[in-house]
């Protein structure tokens, strides 16, 4: 499955997902980090899915000449 694809299906996911996840979550009474985050789950969630669909050596390699696109 091409990335843009399986980006798409799981972006849409991932929107309900998150919508929906603070109603499930048990609170503690502990003050929670909210961190600024680099990537969006959805993105981060593609990625490990294609690196999973395909026969890379690593995540790196993956990233590298998959998602980047650098050529070998």
């Amino acid at each position: 499955m091409v990335l843009d694809v399986l980006f798409c299906h799981v972006d849409d996911f991932c929107q309900e997902f998150e919508a929906k996840w603070p109603e499930k979550l048990l609170n503690h009474g502990e003050q929670q980090r909210h961190r600024a985050k680099n990537l969006f789950l959805s993105e981060t969630m593609t990625i490990l899915i294609g690196f999973h669909q395909n026969h890379f050596q690593n995540c790196q390699h993956f990233y590298l000449y998959q998602v980047l696109g650098v050529v070998k």
